[in-house]
């Protein structure tokens, strides 16, 4: 028997992930059968089972890969001296991952968004899948920390406030675009980047450790 190349086991399943994506977008997972990824695939039982048992295996899957490139991404830009403000870190991010999943479109709209807001209204249902992407989240925030430790290290960055909080806000910044663009269309990334940028340039918004000045005085 012929021996099977990785790069044709790599292919076949990103070909079940992606068929396994677009599914979850277009039905929710619960309405969603092994026997309607088969399908969408083109594959046989035994080619996916060779590869995933079941859907919570599928999900899993796609969300750890999602939230790894993410979180490769992040610790990278806080590896550099210094990271690159965060308009274009964001930016920059958000496009490679919505870039590498161009193919998944459902109706001539990406699925993309869709299918993360169908992974949130599973959590509540499904601990496995809530601790796949608790570990997730946990990473990408730890990364984000640090590139706010880096960035109020350059002075770019006023010092008193806590770096967690800003990679809080910073998450929920793209959560929320992404949520946009699933509840009302797609939207393309420079409207986020753009945002932030607007944001930052404010007086008082952040640019240093003396940023406070300006700022409104206490109404006490």
């Amino acid at each position: 028997m012929a021996r099977v190349s990785q790069a044709h086991l790599d292919a076949r399943r990103r070909q079940i992930l992606d068929a396994a994506a677009l599914c979850f977008a277009r039905n929710g997972f619960h309405a969603t059968s092994m026997q309607d990824v088969l399908k969408e695939a083109d594959l046989s039982a035994g080619a996916v089972y060779r590869y995933f048992s079941g859907k919570e295996e599928l999900i899993a899957a796609i969300v750890s890969e999602v939230l790894g490139e993410v979180r490769g991404a992040f610790e990278a830009a806080a590896e550099q001296g210094p990271p690159p403000p965060p308009d274009a870190l964001v930016a920059s991010v958000l496009e490679r991952t919505l870039a590498a999943r161009a193919g998944l479109v459902l109706d001539g709209v990406p699925a993309f968004p869709r299918l993360v807001v169908q992974v949130w209204s599973e959590i509540p249902r499904n601990e496995n899948l809530a601790a796949v992407l608790g570990e997730g989240y946990g990473s990408v925030r730890a990364a984000w920390g640090r590139i706010a430790e880096a960035y109020q290290k350059d002075g770019r960055m006023r010092a008193d406030v806590e770096p967690d909080r800003v990679a809080r806000t910073m998450i929920a910044c793209v959560l929320g675009f992404i949520a946009q663009q699933s509840l009302f269309g797609p939207a393309p990334v420079d409207v986020l980047r753009d945002g932030l940028r607007a944001l930052m340039s404010m007086p008082g918004g952040g640019n240093g450790p003396d940023a406070t000045r300006g700022a409104a005085p206490d109404a006490g």
